[in-house]
């Protein structure tokens, strides 16, 4: 079980490590348009997510093995993700706890984030973990930046990561994630209003 410290007296998370990260359909931000993040890190130092709901286009993840020299004609059906607009050439696997590497870091309750080959070439070899997303690139916030775009109503905080985040198809992510938390996609707004 994870805790995380409420930071004020309405018991809200202090900080977002291991749950999801839906834009709202207004998201300003068009690098964010119906981003599905995974909250990989979250603390005083600033933020670390992945979007796993949009795939790279025209990329599978067995032709980016096959730039690592790593054989993997099997996944050539698994499409890679674009994990946000920084560093766009680092990989990264969020992947289950069933397969751990040196480099790991827990992510919630059930998965891991990995950035070392040594997990790809699990995969490839078909003794990695059971489930897994792989993304190049990721969604970074400085200190207190994420909680100020918090303020900002372009987000919502979701439940924990599903557990079936890697079964679900890549480009309903974003909808099924909110589904998850019991919120219908088709009744957001696109704009937040003042009451």
């Amino acid at each position: 079980m994870v805790i995380v410290p409420p930071d004020d007296a309405t018991g809200a998370p202090r900080f977002y490590a291991g749950r999801m990260l839906l834009a709202m359909p207004g998201m300003a931000d068009g690098n964010f348009h119906r981003a599905a993040i995974v909250m990989c890190v979250h603390d005083e130092h600033g933020a670390l997510g992945l979007d796993v709901g949009n795939p790279v286009e025209g990329l599978s993840l067995a032709e980016l093995m096959a730039g690592f020299e790593i054989e993997a004609p099997q996944l050539a059906h698994i499409p890679v993700m674009c994990g946000g607009p920084v560093d766009p050439q680092r990989g990264f696997v969020l992947h289950s706890n069933d397969w751990s590497g040196q480099d790991s870091v827990s992510v919630g309750e059930d998965w891991e984030l990995s950035g070392s080959l040594d997990v790809l070439k699990a995969i490839a070899a078909g003794h990695g973990p059971d489930h897994y997303i792989v993304a190049l690139g990721y969604s970074g916030w400085s200190a207190g930046q994420l909680e100020h775009e918090m303020t900002r109503h372009g987000w919502f905080l979701g439940n924990a990561i599903p557990q079936s985040l890697a079964e679900m198809t890549p480009t309903r992510r974003w909808d099924q994630c909110f589904a998850a938390c019991g919120v219908d996609t088709r009744l957001l707004a696109g704009e937040a209003g003042q009451a």
